[in-house]
């Protein structure tokens, strides 16, 4: 699991009800795909899923202020990473399920959606019914932590979808990711293709422990 960001109220007051919640995150080498593993269910109050909000502003502001706090440079919105974490949150809501692999591997959605990176990562959470404490648990999570403050990371993307009828409710995503490699000269390689015909992303992304269902 990843991380979560800085303090500094992004959310409303959760509501009633208990409700099991599970925390994940991926980081994928692209012939691997994303490595799992289960992660201790957590009990939180339940609030009203049409008041639940998200803030992208808030989270890129609370996100470098966090890695700031780190000595790690800002990250900026990137509308790419932001859409393929939306398909991500909406797959899971539809499916009801918290998974990184629900719409396929984090390594093959990031080649599908054709994002160029030396390094990315994937946090995802369901059942939390505000942008701070989703926030707030990625932080206390080595995994999770590890994403947010990845050192190569300048860009990301957050998302949040609803589905009411499941029994999470609210599902988040979030994916950040590096530059693409500078490439030098006429002999570079180009992005689509590696020299031995494999796909490249699997020279560019690392790998990161997953924790998650």
């Amino acid at each position: 699991m990843a991380v979560s960001v800085k303090q500094g109220a992004l959310f409303g007051a959760p509501g009633a009800r208990a409700l099991a919640v599970w925390l994940g995150l991926a980081a994928g080498l692209a012939l691997g795909g994303c490595v799992t593993e289960p992660e201790p269910m957590r009990h939180i109050l339940r609030g009203d899923v049409a008041a639940v909000r998200l803030d992208p502003g808030a989270a890129r502001d609370a996100l470098t202020r966090y890695r700031a706090s780190k000595g790690l440079s800002p990250v900026r919105l990137d509308p790419v990473l932001s859409a393929l974490a939306q398909r991500q949150a909406n797959a899971m809501a539809t499916a009801g399920e918290m998974s990184h692999d629900v719409d396929g591997a984090l390594a093959a959605r990031v080649e599908r959606a054709g994002i160029d990176a030396e390094r990315s990562g994937e946090n995802i959470a369901a059942g939390y019914f505000s942008q701070q404490e989703v926030f707030d648990v990625w932080r206390k999570s080595p995994g999770h932590n590890a994403n947010l403050l990845m050192p190569q990371a300048t860009r990301f993307g957050i998302a949040l979808a609803k589905a009411p009828d499941t029994a999470l409710q609210v599902y988040w995503a979030m994916v950040v990711a590096s530059d693409p490699p500078r490439r030098e000269g006429p002999t570079a390689v180009p992005a689509s293709k590696s020299p031995s015909g494999d796909d490249p992303t699997a020279t560019r992304l690392s790998i990161s422990p997953v924790l998650g269902r």
